[in-house]
């Protein structure tokens, strides 16, 4: 199976407006291309894998005793202490809260155990948000992180702005904006010059449009996070492109360095919900945001990737790590057969059956070369 053929098809049928992937084993690069109206070094929004290098980010201070996996979040953002649950919202708009059985912790944040949702598939986010006037986390403002728990922390899995807190805490605990912070201790070790909350000069002829495909197709679309945010989303803010993200992959894959110590690694790669806690499916609540996903039963969540327990034939191994971006792009790694995948398009809504079909068929054909 041709790796180049897979993009090029999907572009051709018109499944997505243009593709960047890039894979790699343990011995090296094996594939880096694109199609259509994307370049290998298109800039892309890569949104939620983000999460990942603010995770990183958060277990280089735990391993620097900044930050404790299971110490209260409080201790560091004072804020995060005085959220309740959300027990109703009355007809009236009347709305009820009460305090969580337990503080949250890191562990908490880093595998959307917190208690946190996020409004595009949440629907009592999307009623409190409204009645509040509180904005969308897209909006960079710090209002978007006031929304209450939706359960109590470490008994539910629900996909939310957990991290944009654990960014947070990395703020906190170093001193330092989580731009300068990402800069000094992930993108320069790494040599990851494409990556950041802002688009810089030497980027911003490189960015690739953003897409969203409609009732009459895929049409292009205006889309920029802000430029000079309230705050640095932890959870989604990053712009990169696929060589630079194959780099932090291919860094955790191969145990960390320079970056986390391997024993940092193993732990990440690790299931670290509670016993009894699984994904679950999500129901968008804004259909031109994300269609509805729909996981694969047993699901888990690491340190801040999800955990396949189960072999995806003629893919990925059990085991392994994996997780997206809003506009459709997505990785995996695989620490079974030592193989990682980055793939990129800029199309909304998330989670697109077309978008998945391509990266699925890229990840088939990168296995079936090796």
């Amino acid at each position: 199976m041709d790796i180049a053929k897979t993009l090029k098809d999907a572009v051709e049928r018109g499944d997505v407006p243009g593709i960047a992937a890039a894979a790699a084993t343990d011995k090296g690069i094996i594939f880096e291309g694109a199609a259509g109206k994307l370049r290998p070094d298109s800039v892309v929004w890569i949104a939620s894998m983000t999460k990942a290098i603010t995770a990183a980010a958060a277990m280089q201070l735990v391993e620097r005793g900044k930050l404790g996996l299971d110490s209260p979040a409080a201790e560091i953002v004072p804020e995060i202490g005085r959220k309740e649950v959300l027990v109703s919202i009355g007809a009236d708009g009347m709305i009820k809260t009460r305090p969580p059985a337990r503080p949250i912790t890191l562990r908490h944040l880093l595998t959307h155990t917190s208690g946190l949702g996020y409004d595009t598939w949440n629907a009592e986010i999307v009623r409190y948000c409204k009645l509040t006037g509180t904005p969308a986390v897209g909006s960079c403002k710090n209002a978007a992180l006031t929304t209450p728990l939706l359960a109590d922390p470490g008994e539910r899995w629900e996909y939310g702005i957990s991290i944009d807190w654990a960014g947070k805490m990395v703020e906190a605990a170093s001193g330092q904006r989580l731009d300068r912070y990402f800069t000094e201790n992930i993108f320069n070790p790494l040599g990851m010059a494409d990556s950041g909350f802002a688009i810089g000069p030497a980027q911003r002829p490189r960015k690739a449009r953003m897409h969203e495909r409609t009732a009459q197709g895929i049409a292009e679309m205006e889309h920029e996070l802000p430029q000079t945010p309230e705050f640095h989303m932890g959870g989604g803010g990053l712009y990169s492109t696929v060589p630079d993200y194959l780099k932090f992959t291919r860094a955790l894959l191969a145990g960390g360095e320079p970056i986390l110590r391997p024993s940092t690694v193993a732990t990440m790669f690790l299931n670290a919900m509670s016993a009894g806690v699984l994904c679950r499916p999500l129901k968008s609540q804004t259909p031109t945001r994300s269609a509805d996903l729909d996981f694969v039963d047993g699901m888990q969540w690491g340190l801040s990737f999800m955990i396949n327990p189960k072999p995806f034939p003629g893919r990925r191994a059990a085991g392994s790590l994996t997780w997206g971006g809003l506009a459709n792009s997505y990785y995996w790694m695989d620490p079974v057969r030592k193989v990682t995948g980055v793939w990129a398009t800029q199309l909304l809504p998330f989670y697109d059956p077309k978008a998945i079909d391509a990266f699925e068929n890229f990840e088939r054909a990168v296995y079936a070369s090796l």
